[in-house]
């Protein structure tokens, strides 16, 4: 009986040690050449050209809406519409995302897949939450505070000369607070990301498992010239 015993053993010590990274270590080219051709085709395809921007689209170009903000909104919502209405049968009214899930600005000229990933590095999912008319009223309040720009599609806010808010438009009607809405986000919201002031209450989550990033791609895919400007999707009354 002693020697099937289980022994169990108490570390008492750690030991490390940097190890530099420098010129002294050299390429091995059995392992380079084997790389190469998957490295190549990689390349290959994130650089091919997708569409075109005639403009460079900044995150900093608007005081309530930006330009890539705009583009990246209302990608969300064309691609992911269709999406949603098949799996569920339900329609999606609008979309709310967060300034700080995109990481890069896209540059004037030939637009590749390359640049999806720098815009959107993360592996991030489009989900879509049900929110009653009182949790809807509660995201407006949140959008209209945050001290950063939050790109929406599908929705117009409309702020008086002081601030305050003056109206809001869904799909080009009045706000219905007795009602619920559809809202398209990032699933990191969701999970209470950082922003946490996004989605404080939702009535149900529906995963599309459609990437971000793919919803970019594929979009890209679709169209020969990327349009986008500051709107009146989100403006403050002079």
């Amino acid at each position: 009986m002693i020697s099937c015993k289980n022994d169990t053993g108490q570390l008492s010590e750690v030991q490390g040690k940097q190890v530099k990274i420098d010129t002294s270590f050299k390429a091995v080219d059995s392992i380079i050449s084997f790389v190469a051709p998957y490295r190549n085709r990689i390349n290959e395809v994130l650089d091919s050209t997708l569409a075109y921007a005639p403009k460079s689209l900044l995150l900093d170009d608007g005081a309530h809406n930006t330009s890539l903000g705009n583009l990246i909104a209302d990608i969300v919502l064309t691609e992911t519409r269709p999406v949603f209405k098949s799996q569920t049968g339900k329609d999606l009214d609008f979309v709310v995302i967060n300034r700080g899930g995109l990481r890069s600005i896209i540059s004037s000229g030939n637009i590749t897949a390359r640049h999806a990933y720098e815009v959107m590095p993360f592996e991030n999912y489009i989900s879509v939450v049900k929110l009653n008319g009182s949790a809807v009223r509660e995201l407006i309040g949140f959008l209209t505070s945050a001290e950063r720009v939050h790109p929406i599609a599908g929705m117009q806010i409309v702020l008086d000369k002081k601030g305050a808010l003056d109206s809001v438009n869904i799909n080009g009607s009045p706000f219905d607070e007795s009602r619920s809405y559809y809202v398209a986000t990032s699933d990191y919201l969701v999970q209470g990301g950082a922003e946490i002031g996004f989605f404080k209450t939702v009535d149900s989550v529906a995963n599309t498992d459609y990437l971000l990033r793919n919803a970019i791609i594929d979009h890209l895919r679709k169209v020969d010239t990327l349009k986008a400007i500051v709107d009146d999707r989100f403006i403050q009354q002079n």
